[in-house]
């Protein structure tokens, strides 16, 4: 029992060592050393509070730390946390007051992330006045005589629980990252380094990045390279302020993807689903997702990039989506194009009230495929699309086109139906904040006959379009009045596409009638009889002969 008794009081001796060494060793005595290594790695000015040396957790601790912006930014810190933590190699920092630095921890900064009109950011001249000369492999290390390093190496930086805002030089909503944890293994501005972060994202979504990174170029701290794991989840486009009020956008969007830089262009490439989606003002969210394999390359000078591909699949349903963008307004400025062939129409009814089309109320997309090939060009919130739209064996459950137009359904003698049955639609369409201008509208529809016209729908879904309907002359009126083969009727499309009213002009029709018959008096008179015939009696028949 008696070596028991020995391990004890030596146990004991060294917990009173452990105990009583930070009251023989002022930890406040490396303060300027750490703060001038850490401001010489930075080119930044650091500050650092009371300095308690913890011989248990190995290291130091300090009540608070600041690091200073760019002056071209903001006179605020760049960085401000309340905890901050060092870890040294002990022997060296009691026996010889070596400060061997092995890890930086810093618990719930508040950093300020600032992009200017011109694309620089605050955090790009972060180390731009530190030495080009790295320093060994091994841990870091200063002597209390003040010679310190200028390149910093450590096995690890973490910062834990931190919240990040990235703001812009336009009037956009600052982005904010909550619960920010950020880890860099191995640490050196000279090499590649092991980093990850893992985010929140305040108003709805998550943020997370694995990979390596480095070195860090000493000119610009956004030309560092990188080769990352990119996952993002469930982003709130429009609660994040990713997406301002005024485009109209909104939705719930996650990515599964990598991104890598070269220092020049960030390559982003994944899946990306974008769920209640809304894409115009007066949109609601559809009801279906939206799938799209991405590829992108993005310019950091030029604050653009190109969509290299960019397939987008709702359902059974792909179109293609190209062209670029540029994030360096106050609203992103695009220049795409998406086209698409042979779409199920039944998978696109999904889309239509996130575009804000609206059918005519109780009605359905029964079948039919669309082909399209549009441009949008412009700012997010004043976009302008414009291109061709094909529709063929299409059918509108719930919606009787010829009853809809009943004086031309009497003239033509058309029979009603239940839907609306549409061999072929073809148009020019240009849509704006302003509304929607259809021209060239081309419709076959068997049950009624060739539409032709054009016409817009304002921002309120009223309708203004002036047609013209190609029917057959198969009621005893038209055959009466001695129209034969096709005839032509103009009208109008008024009240809402919820709503539309349907109106023959009348006049339009009489006026055209008229020339023909100027052209041509015996069609007049044709006319004439065949009026006189529909009122005439019928003669008199003999009587049958009795049977003897």
């Amino acid at each position: 029992m008696k070596w028991l008794r020995i391990v004890g009081i030596a146990v004991a001796v060294l917990v009173v060592a452990a105990l009583a060494l930070p009251f023989f060793i002022n930890a406040n005595q490396f303060r300027p050393i750490l703060e001038e290594r850490l401001t010489a790695a930075l080119g930044r000015e650091v500050k650092i509070g009371d300095l308690k040396l913890s011989l248990f957790s190995g290291g130091a601790s300090a009540s608070d730390v600041t690091i200073a912006d760019d002056p071209a930014f903001s006179k605020e810190p760049f960085l401000r946390a309340k905890d901050f933590a060092v870890g040294v190699e002990l022997w060296p920092l009691i026996f010889s007051h070596q400060l061997n630095v092995t890890s930086l921890t810093i618990d719930q900064p508040e950093i300020g992330l600032i992009q200017s009109a011109a694309g620089d950011w605050n955090f790009s001249s972060l180390g731009g006045k530190a030495a080009s000369t790295p320093t060994a492999a091994s841990p870091a290390s200063t002597t209390s005589s003040g010679a310190a390093p200028t390149a910093l190496s450590v096995k690890l930086v973490k910062i834990s629980k931190g919240r990040l805002t990235l703001s812009n030089g336009t009037k956009a909503k600052p982005r904010t990252l909550e619960n920010v944890n950020i880890e860099l293994r191995d640490f050196s501005a000279t090499s590649s380094f092991p980093f990850s972060l893992a985010a929140d994202v305040a108003g709805g979504g998550s943020v997370k990045l694995e990979g390596k990174a480095g070195p860090i170029p000493q000119a610009d701290v956004i030309q560092t390279p990188f080769d990352l794991n990119l996952t993002i989840g469930a982003l709130d486009l429009a609660g994040s302020g990713f997406a301002q009020p005024s485009s109209g956008i909104a939705g719930i969007v996650s990515l599964d993807g990598n991104a890598a830089s070269n220092g020049h262009a960030v390559n982003i490439k994944g899946k990306l689903k974008a769920d209640s989606l809304k894409l115009a003002t007066g949109g609601s969210p559809a009801k279906r997702a939206v799938e799209i394999d991405l590829a992108l390359s993005h310019d950091l000078a030029k604050q653009g990039g190109t969509l290299e591909r960019c397939v987008v699949h709702i359902g059974a349903a792909q179109a293609n989506l190209s062209g670029t963008y540029r994030l360096n307004e106050d609203s992103p400025v695009i220049s795409v194009k998406l086209a698409g062939t042979k779409m199920a129409l039944t998978e696109l009814a999904a889309m239509l009230p996130a575009l804000d089309v609206v059918l005519p109320a109780g009605s359905n997309i029964e079948r039919g495929t669309l082909t399209m090939d549009v441009a949008s060009l412009g700012p997010i919130d004043r976009l302008v699309t414009t291109g061709s739209i094909h529709v063929d064996d299409a059918r509108l459950n719930n919606f009787d086109l010829g009853s809809k137009m009943k004086t031309i359904q009497q003239l033509a003698g058309i029979q009603g139906e239940p839907r609306t049955t549409i061999q072929t639609l073809s148009a020019n369409v240009a849509v704006s904040p302003e509304g929607t201008n259809v021209r060239d509208i081309k419709v076959v529809a068997p049950a009624v006959g060739d539409l032709t016209g054009s016409g817009t729908i304002s921002p309120r879904h009223e309708l203004n379009f002036q047609m013209r309907a190609t029917v057959r002359a198969s009621s005893h009126i038209l055959t009466a009045i001695g129209q034969k083969g096709d005839v032509t009727i103009p009208f109008s499309i008024a009240g809402t596409s919820s709503d539309p009213s349907f109106k023959p002009d009348v006049k339009g029709a009489a006026k055209e009638t008229l020339q023909q018959y100027t052209k041509d008096p015996s069609k007049a008179i044709d006319a004439a009889k065949g009026i006189l015939d529909m009122f005439k009696k019928p003669k008199d028949q003999p009587p049958p002969q009795q049977q003897k």
